[in-house]
């Protein structure tokens, strides 16, 4: 099974992470062979959100208002150049809130500029006041972001790009450069709801679980392997990653239930305060779950 981290851009101290100490820890993870870097999205954090964070039983999310959440392409692609082995993944990039036609650009320009490490994992976002404070519609995200998806795939893929829907209209144009990955990056799709996985199995190369048990993680990948049989697709055709911000696997026996449940790849988020300690911690993950592999 293979090993992500999640890059700690939430302050896990009385302080934000710095640039320097996210370029050590990007470094670090190649050095101790992770397999992939990820990074999410908000681009405005609200103090009294009028929707529920899914995650959270409570319904709070476990990150502040004044968190100093980077953008994930831009940071990404900063990654990019100081790396060049490990992979690189938007966990998740809120697609339904960008304009596709940039969306595109911005992936195939990290894909290009990396040499082909872009996972581009996609979700619908759950901040209704995040969603509309980019100036689109809270109803029917999931279907904008599937309309989007079709949209990015022809300007990475044709040489002469259009698309017709409900939500957007490109008249022929050309885009270029395209991904090095070809046909393009790997699409994923966050989420745990049947809607993520239907979406997963209609138009996704991968499936991005966050905050699952392993018995639910179970359950979860069955439901997709059936909606994949049931459009003519193999169960391999799609990665199966999974992540914990609490109750993170602390052992090989921990981390074997997700392997046994499905999982390809299991994601670690550092809760750790400091650069020291998030490294020591990295250094336990390393021995504990990658060079036992």
């Amino acid at each position: 099974m293979e090993i992500g981290l999640n890059l700690p851009a939430v302050p896990t101290s009385d302080r934000p992470i710095t640039v320097e100490e996210l370029r050590t820890i990007a470094l670090a993870a190649e050095e101790r062979g992770f397999a992939e870097l990820y990074l999410g999205e908000h681009v405005v954090l609200f103090d009294a959100p009028a929707s529920a964070y899914p995650a959270t039983d409570d319904g709070e999310p476990f990150f502040p208002a004044t968190a100093p959440l980077p953008d994930p392409v831009v940071t990404l692609a900063f990654l990019a150049a100081c790396t060049s082995r490990i992979r690189l993944a938007t966990g998740v990039m809120l697609l339904p809130q960008r304009n596709p036609v940039y969306a595109a650009k911005h992936i195939a320009t990290l894909d290009w500029l990396s040499g082909g490490r872009v996972d581009c994992g996609i979700g619908v976002g759950w901040s209704r006041d995040e969603v509309e404070a980019c100036g689109v519609p809270w109803a029917e995200r999931g279907a904008r972001a599937e309309e989007y998806v079709a949209v990015m795939r022809t300007l990475w893929t044709d040489p002469l790009s259009s698309f017709e829907g409900r939500f957007y209209s490109l008249k022929p144009c050309r885009q270029y450069p395209k991904p090095v990955q070809q046909p393009h990056p790997p699409i994923w799709f966050g989420g745990w709801s049947d809607a993520a996985l239907a979406r997963t199995a209609r138009v996704g190369n991968g499936w991005y679980g966050f905050e699952l048990t392993p018995d639910v993680a179970a359950k979860r990948i069955a439901k997709l392997r059936q909606m994949l049989a049931d459009r003519g697709r193999s169960p391999d055709s799609v990665k199966i990653c999974l992540a914990r911000y609490d109750d993170q696997p602390s052992s090989a026996a921990d981390l074997r239930a997700y392997r046994e449940a499905g999982a390809d790849q299991f994601v670690f988020t550092p809760t750790q305060a400091g650069l020291t300690q998030i490294l020591k911690h990295m250094d336990f993950l390393a021995e504990e779950f990658i060079a036992r592999r």
